[in-house]
């Protein structure tokens, strides 16, 4: 089968001819029809950050296709089903995170395409529960970017606990960013999206921002100090400077979300003046749960959120990162097989 592989964390992706992998005894085999390119995807193909992934390896975690063989012991999905293979590729299901609806926090969880091989080649193996089934009524096209990008900034929506009628700042308005707009949205929130490109704030405007603030302009604190503040402040630049914008941005009870991972080992300074006499959080969310992921594709096959993509051969991956790193990309990449 012909994959992209990270061969060494300096070098570029490698097109290769890989075997087809035998699936175990409760996994299956996926055909693969599409994988979305991830800012997760690159930081894994270049080592970013502490906890490193051994090359050789195949990223991607935002892989839709259908399932073409299973194990001898599946019987929760069968031949030709169409599913996702998103970040979350294995947890235990025993540990406290697990049965307390947290299995995203399970330490003995596996991760697609940083831990085990993901869904950048023509066919992928995981454990049948973790094979997330996709409605028919959610293109392939459309499934890829949900399964990270959108149950992503879903979860986050869900951790800020947003409520109707609060301001919500989105710092960041690329694959994540176009998605958590329509979270914030559907949660009841009046939402301002801050990014440094123009046709990134406009598309921000098309899916119902109701304010834009050009982080290269203007200050971006002061433009959403203007604006009131905000309850909420979503984190999606890979950028500590951009954390702590959104920080500073928060009015007082308010909650700054950390999505983004920068490279390297980032911190961000929080005052600690200001945070207990303001009252307000400081909260990590990471990803979301097999069940956010079925919420996810719910929502977008009733019509309520629009993926705004690009498609291209995976012979592409290497152009394609260069390209999402410069910014030139509006919102996701989707290798098509």
């Amino acid at each position: 089968m012909k994959a992209a592989v990270v061969t060494d964390f300096t070098a570029p992706l490698e097109i290769q001819d890989l075997p087809v992998p035998d699936p175990g005894p409760t996994d299956v085999l996926v055909k693969m029809e599409v994988s979305g390119l991830c800012h997760t995807d690159i930081h894994a193909a270049h080592g970013d950050w502490p906890v490193k992934p051994s090359p050789p390896f195949v990223p991607g975690h935002e892989g839709i296709g259908r399932i073409e063989a299973i194990g001898s012991e599946v019987t929760d999905r069968a031949v030709g089903d169409r599913v996702a293979i998103a970040w979350l590729g294995y947890a235990c299901g025993a540990c406290r995170y697990c049965i307390s609806g947290w299995e995203t926090l399970c330490e003995n969880q596996r991760n697609s395409g940083y831990s085990v091989n993901g869904s950048f080649g023509e066919y992928a193996v995981l454990p049948s529960a973790f094979a997330t089934p996709v409605p028919d009524d959610v293109s392939s096209v459309d499934a890829g970017p949900l399964t990270c990008a959108g149950v992503t900034t879903y979860k986050a929506v869900q951790v800020a606990q947003v409520r109707p009628a609060q301001t919500v700042a989105v710092f960041g308005i690329g694959g994540l960013g176009h998605l958590a707009v329509q979270y914030a949205r559907i949660a009841g929130g009046f939402v301002i999206a801050v990014d440094v490109e123009d046709e990134k704030l406009e598309m921000a405007r098309r899916l119902g921002a109701d304010h834009v603030v050009n982080a290269k302009t203007e200050d971006p604190v002061e433009a959403i100090a203007r604006l009131g503040g905000a309850d909420v402040a979503l984190a999606l630049v890979a950028s500590a400077a951009s954390f702590a914008q959104a920080y500073a941005s928060l009015r007082r009870g308010g909650r700054l979300v950390c999505v983004a991972l920068p490279a390297g080992d980032a911190s961000l300074p929080v005052p600690i003046f200001d945070t207990v006499l303001g009252g307000k959080s400081v909260i990590g969310s990471i990803v979301g749960t097999r069940n956010d992921l079925a919420d996810v594709f719910a929502l977008h096959a009733a019509g309520r959120t629009q993926v705004i993509s690009e498609t291209r051969p995976l012979e592409t991956v290497n152009q394609s990162i260069s390209d999402v790193l410069s910014g030139s990309v509006p919102a996701r990449v989707v290798f098509e097989f």
